[in-house]
C-alpha cells in the first residue's frame, strides 16, 4: 500500500498536519477550498525565485472579521522581503483581489534545512535537467546532499525520455533506509516535473528522516525537561 498512495497524505493525522487549517460549513467548504487552489495558484510563480518548500492557510475568525493567515515556506526569503520590500507589499495588493472571505495575512517563512525538505530537493534536480545537466549524477549529488543534512534513507526517481533517448524508461537511486509502509516513519515525499526540449520528465523523491518520529519527539520532550530540571537545581 505504501508504495502506490502518497506518502504524505498516508501519514496525516499520524505525524503530518495538514496543509489546510480551517474548518467550514457545506455551504463554505467548496467556496474555501476553491480560494486556497486560488492562493497557491497565484502564489507559486510570484515566488518562484525563492524556491517554495510548500504554502500553509489558515482560517480564522475575531471580533474585527475573518482572516486568512498564509505562510510561504522559501528557500530564499531574502530575495522576497528584499531591502525595500516592493515585491512583498506587490504581492500582498495581489492577495487583496484574490482572497475574497476574509482578510489576506503572508508570513514568508525560512526552510530551516532544504537538503531534508523533498519538494526542494525535485525542484532542485528538475532545474538542472532543464539545464540540460545528466540525470545520474544530479540524482547522485542531491542523494550526497540529503545524507550530509541527516536523512537515515533517500530514494530519488526520474521517468520520460532520459538523456532524449527515444524510448522513455525510469531510472532512479537509493541509500539508506525508506521505509513507506511504516506510518510511523517520518517520511518526505515529492513529485515535481521537468519541462525539456524532448518532453517532460517526472521527478520523485522520497527523505527517511527518522524511522519513529514519536519516539525522537518523546525522547527530545525528556532532554528538555532534564536540561530544564538541572538549570532550576543550580
Amino acid at each position: 500500500m505504501g508504495q502506490k498512495v502518497n506518502a504524505n497524505g498516508l501519514r496525516i493525522g499520524i505525524n503530518r498536519k495538514w496543509e489546510a487549517n480551517w474548518f467550514a460549513s457545506k455551504k463554505d467548504y467548496a467556496k474555501f477550498l476553491g480560494e486556497d487552489i486560488a492562493i497557491r495558484q497565484y502564489l507559486e510563480p510570484q515566488l518562484k525565485e525563492a524556491v517554495v518548500s510548500h504554502i500553509d492557510i489558515a482560517r480564522k475568525k475575531d471580533d474585527k472579521g475573518a482572516n486568512v493567515i498564509i505562510d510561504a515556506y522559501v528557500a530564499r526569503p531574502g530575495v522576497v522581503l528584499g531591502q525595500d520590500n516592493t515585491k512583498i507589499n506587490a504581492i500582498r495588493a495581489g492577495l487583496k483581489h484574490v482572497v475574497k472571505t476574509g482578510t489576506p495575512t503572508i508570513n514568508i517563512v525560512e526552510v530551516k534545512n532544504p537538503d531534508l525538505d523533498a519538494v526542494l530537493i525535485a525542484k532542485w534536480i528538475a532545474s538542472e535537467i532543464e539545464n540540460r545537466q545528466s540525470f545520474r549524477s544530479t540524482q547522485k549529488k542531491a542523494i550526497q546532499r540529503m545524507k550530509k543534512a541527516g536523512a537515515v534513507g533517500c530514494r530519488t526517481q526520474c521517468q520520460g525520455r532520459l538523456g532524449g533517448a527515444e524510448i522513455a524508461r525510469r531510472e532512479g537511486y537509493k541509500v539508506g533506509v525508506v521505509p513507506l509502509e511504516t506510518l510511523r516513519a517520518d517520511i518526505d515525499f515529492s513529485a515535481v516535473t521537468a519541462n525539456t526540449a524532448y518532453g517532460d520528465i517526472g521527478v520523485k523523491v522520497w527523505i527517511c528522516k527518522s524511522t519513529n518520529k514519536l519516539a525522537v519527539k518523546e525522547a527530545e520532550k525528556k532532554e528538555g525537561g532534564q536540561e530544564h530540571a538541572a538549570a532550576k537545581a543550580r
